[in-house]
């Protein structure tokens, strides 16, 4: 349960705030929602607080989890599969809707690693964007640091 105040994550569009939690009357029932602002656009979300887990909303992640995280990103000893780029293009996408920022984790550096190998599609480009955006701010969220610092860490890795 959340409340005012709380940072949480919504799959596929990030961290966000817990604004207000309201309740609205719908066919007749009564329904308790959260209202979820957006950091980076301000968007604000209606989620059923009965829902909320079976929709992905999430806390953000713990400080002790950043490190797996970063682990992750720096593993080299994966290739993506060699695939169509409209194939992997779905299969990132899903995982970037999962919300989960391990599997964020992992579609950010297999597209890096493929771009080291050829040229990634426009769609490729933009999930790595998507992903990189969302890990930035998830992270600089979980041990309040700033998105650049956060953005630099990434970058180091990435930089081999």
């Amino acid at each position: 349960m959340f409340k005012v105040g709380d940072k949480a994550v919504y799959p596929a569009h990030g961290v966000g705030v817990i604004e207000s939690i309201e309740s609205r009357e719908i066919s007749g029932d009564k329904h308790t929602f959260y209202i979820l602002r957006i950091l980076e656009n301000n968007m604000t979300i209606m989620i059923p607080t009965k829902k909320a887990g079976d929709v992905g909303l999430r806390e953000i992640i713990s400080i002790d989890e950043i490190p797996r995280v970063y682990e992750i990103l720096k593993e080299r000893d994966v290739m993506p599969e060699n695939q169509a780029w409209n194939r992997r293009y779905r299969e990132y996408m899903e995982k970037i809707k999962t919300g989960s920022v391990f599997e964020i984790a992992e579609v950010l550096r297999n597209l890096f690693l493929l771009k080291l190998d050829k040229d990634l599609s426009f769609g490729e480009r933009r999930i790595m964007d998507t992903a990189r955006s969302l890990l930035v701010k998830e992270i600089s969220a979980a041990n309040n640091s700033s998105e650049k610092n956060t953005l630099q860490n990434i970058e180091t890795i990435f930089s081999c």
